[in-house]
């Protein structure tokens, strides 16, 4: 006796096969991903694009002390610390500039001398956090007592600094308390490395 055939028809549907799992998947319908990896993928985002840019272009920060002349000059001398207090040594940078060009205050303070000192124009200033520049030769415009904001001006270059190669040269110094300091690395920039000579074993 045979067997009643169904009428009802039969359906075929094709899906792509995961080669990973060997599982049926329908058409458009991709692997969800956890949670907790969108959530830290979103974060990622948001934090970045919060965070200031740090690529070429972008301003850095400023630093604890300014040039004291603009544009930013060349250094042709730089700092060489004494070994003792008295001993020799550069206490400061010399940096170049044509005669006549204005001298900055690298910070706000209060001058605390303006003056002749060995026939050379100085002016010093008291800064917070114990910090005291220098800046010579100069012809002052400024006196002592007065309270100077960051690039203010203090008066004129003048010619004649001992061993400057060029037509006029800015010796710009700072102390902490009583010990001389680089001034380049309170301004931000690199100083000259120096490397002892290899002596062998």
């Amino acid at each position: 006796m045979t067997s009643p055939t169904s009428s009802r028809p039969v359906t075929r549907h094709s899906f792509p096969i995961d080669r990973t799992g060997g599982r049926h998947r329908r058409p458009g319908h991709g692997r969800r991903l956890p949670r907790l990896a969108i959530l830290a993928t979103v974060l990622a985002i948001l934090t970045s694009a919060a965070m200031p840019g740090t690529a070429r272009g972008a301003p850095s920060q400023q630093g604890r002390l300014s040039w004291p002349l603009s544009p930013a000059p060349s250094v042709t001398r730089y700092f060489e610390p004494p070994s003792t207090p008295y001993g020799p040594g550069h206490r400061g940078v010399d940096l170049a500039a044509p005669p006549g060009a204005n001298v900055l205050a690298a910070a706000e303070g209060v001058v605390m001398f303006a003056g002749q000192v060995a026939g050379h124009g100085v002016v010093s200033i008291d800064h917070d956090g114990g910090l005291r520049t220098t800046y010579q030769p100069l012809a002052p415009t400024v006196t002592t007592g007065d309270q100077v904001y960051r690039g203010q001006v203090l008066g004129t270059l003048a010619a004649g600094h001992p061993g400057c190669p060029e037509q006029a040269c800015l010796h710009f110094g700072v102390r902490r308390g009583e010990e001389y300091v680089d001034p380049l690395t309170l301004i931000g920039e690199p100083s000259e490395i120096r490397l002892k000579p290899w002596e062998g074993d």
